[in-house]
């Protein structure tokens, strides 16, 4: 009992500092992997070498994500300093107002997912639309929050699979399917759940066949890029398929799709102010540099994935290849750079876009790195100076493993998607999450004779629905519309939508793991 308590006692300080003390998730992860640190060196006699360089493993892993922040944070802060981004917003406020339910899936799915594939925040930018457009400022916080939930897995150009990838040691074309396969019941869980969060029962009912049009849109895509092997660009084209089956479906029932009666003078200013292409050009060129690189019939993805991998070895035998040139974050860097002379800002709008990028983007990027230290130090703990595990029970995963093996037996597929909800809340990511999980549901696999790629995967995709009950997240959607505090609101509702949701995975990966 002992050795369990001992490593979980990082997750539950984590834990405490989160919800007693509302610690930021930078901070807490950082006391956190302090007692991870502890915990691997007294108790588990990791020679603190070795796990001073598991972290910095960690920290190299955590880059894919933890740039991508960075350079997405810095790139929406240009688009709303000059006005791209008041432009793209007054274009989201004319379509569909009068038909609540195609509006809502529109925004929160479909604009929501795109906006979560290409870099964005839609906590950030959605909430104010949703309050401009006349939601209540609690549902102006969750629908954004749950509803790029839906493709979660396939947010900041499908980095949580490719990290996935990673860790499993496996291509993602072939990790990608595990995750897909969930996305039509996951989709449309998620677009059900909305309906229910904007009007009970009534919205439910009204708006049943459109969530599931949306739902299983955005899942029947997630399959279809996965079996053409454009994983990483999935979740553009589920958000581009959910917005034209909208359209689609209000032109078959003859119901207005564009609405300008609800512009501003503002709105109208902005409109004014920018061509819609030129508002949109990061986001164009971005979209083309991913195609070109991810397409696997152009000779482009060889060359920056298989080529130019740049390995750095800090683990003998398990270097981390950094793949710069076709990493997401390299391409939205390059398209930000490439649509200045489109966005044209000023001199001060550049200053302004640094000032407030370097005041974001710091923690975010800790928050990551943090999260993915403390995996590798737990994946490597009891390890000698050499790098091998001299007694195989001496590891903090196969204490874990153990004992959920204990718990759960073949039960365990049930649990793997809790446990990944539970990390996600943590650390406040499905990619920490996954980073976090992934070589303990592998092991506890391996011991219960069921598919530890289906488990695994499951974890994750328990990881993203974690997002609409981090209360980082959310607080961040209710410091956008300046409703500080309403946040703790939405929690109790959201959670028990999670639970639900996570419910229908968990009975999903029971059934596909043995």
């Amino acid at each position: 009992m002992l050795p369990l308590l001992l490593v979980l006692l990082p997750v539950i300080v984590i834990f405490l500092l989160l919800i007693l003390r509302r610690t930021p998730a930078d901070i807490a992860g950082l006391i956190g992997w302090v007692a991870t640190m502890l915990v691997a060196w007294v108790f588990f006699k990791t020679p603190l070498a070795i796990a001073f360089k598991a972290s910095l493993s960690g920290v190299l892993a955590s880059l894919p994500i933890a740039l991508m922040v960075a350079v997405s944070i810095l790139q929406i802060t240009l688009m709303q300093e000059t006005g791209a981004m008041a432009r793209i917003v007054a274009l989201i406020k004319t379509i569909s107002p009068s038909n609540r339910v195609v509006q809502i899936m529109l925004v929160n799915m479909g604009f929501g997912t795109l906006l979560a594939a290409l870099g964005a925040t839609p906590v950030s930018i959605l909430p104010p639309i949703m309050l401009a457009m006349g939601y209540s400022s609690f549902i102006s916080i969750a629908l954004p929050a749950i509803g790029y939930d839906a493709l979660c897995t396939y947010a900041l150009l499908g980095i949580p699979v490719v990290v996935f990838a990673g860790f499993v040691g496996k291509p993602v074309a072939e990790v990608g399917i595990y995750f897909a396969r969930y996305m039509p019941f996951i989709s449309t869980c998620i677009a059900l759940g909305m309906l229910w969060i904007a009007g009970k029962g009534e919205m439910l009912r009204k708006g049943f066949f459109p969530a599931l049009l949306a739902g299983l849109t955005a899942g029947m895509v997630a399959i279809g890029m996965n079996s053409i092997g454009l994983i990483t660009i999935t979740g553009i084209a589920a958000g581009l398929g959910v917005v034209l089956v909208m359209l689609l479906y209000l032109k078959l029932f003859r119901q207005p799709i564009v609405d300008r009666s609800a512009l501003t003078e503002k709105d109208l200013a902005a409109e004014r102010s920018m061509p819609l292409w030129k508002a949109l050009s990061p986001w164009i060129i971005l979209v083309v540099f991913s195609l070109l690189v991810n397409a696997p019939f152009l000779p482009f993805f060889n060359l920056v994935f298989t080529k130019f991998a740049m390995p750095v070895e800090v683990i003998p035998g398990a270097p981390e290849k950094l793949r710069v040139l076709w990493q997401a974050y390299f391409w939205v860097l390059v398209s930000t750079v490439l649509a200045l002379p489109f966005l044209k800002p000023t001199g001060s709008q550049v200053k302004a876009s640094m000032r407030r990028w370097f005041k974001r983007f710091p923690r975010p990027m800790l928050a990551a790195g943090v999260f993915f230290a403390i995996a590798l130090v737990i994946n490597h703990s009891g390890k000698g100076l050499d790098w091998s595990l001299a007694n195989p029970e001496n590891n903090m995963v196969v204490v874990l493993a153990n004992a959920a093996a204990n718990a759960f037996g073949r039960f365990y597929p049930l649990a793997a998607p809790y446990l990944g909800l539970f990390a996600g809340f943590i650390s406040g990511s499905e990619t920490s999450a996954i980073a976090m999980l992934t070589t303990l549901h592998l092991t506890t696999a391996q011991q219960i004779g069921g598919v530890g790629l289906v488990i695994a995967a499951a974890s994750g995709i328990g990881g993203g629905l974690a997002s609409v009950i981090s209360p980082a997240k959310l607080q961040n959607a209710a410091a956008s519309i300046d409703r500080i505090g309403e946040e703790a609101r939405v929690i109790p509702l959201t959670f028990v939508i999670s639970v639900i949701i996570t419910a229908v995975c968990a009975v999903l990966t029971f059934v596909w793991s043995f």
